[in-house]
């Protein structure tokens, strides 16, 4: 059952702020998003961990590149720490499905984990 409630629109709201082409070149705001134990599956097949994704969003400098958009945003809450997020994103005609955790943290709501697959438009 998909919900609309404060911690799955607090997910949502994390997870297009790390789709901003400033929060993400931001060692200090991507990081203020992350929780410690962060990891990724990243749509090219790589294994992050929080370090290393910091690292390279900062290295990501494309003048006038568009920003990745996002879409068919969905978000569950699993338990009270716990939001599952899915949706997709188009970045410069890579797409890719996209799932996410969110843990609330006694500050705020983190990003945990994240998966990304490549996908064809034709197929979706």
């Amino acid at each position: 059952m998909l919900e609309h409630n404060a911690p799955v629109e607090a997910a949502i709201e994390g997870e297009l702020r790390l789709l901003d082409p400033e929060i993400r070149r931001s060692p200090e705001l991507v990081g203020a998003l992350l929780h410690p134990d962060f990891h990724e599956f990243g749509a090219s097949g790589r294994i992050w961990d929080r370090a290393s994704i910091v690292a390279a969003l900062a290295g990501e400098n494309e003048p006038g590149a568009r920003p990745a958009t996002a879409s068919r945003i969905k978000g569950v809450q699993l338990a009270p720490d716990l939001v599952h997020l899915t949706f997709d994103t188009d970045n410069n005609g890579r797409r890719a499905h996209r799932s996410s955790l969110w843990r609330l943290t006694e500050e705020r709501w983190l990003l945990y984990f994240h998966q990304g697959t490549l996908y064809d438009s034709d197929a979706a």
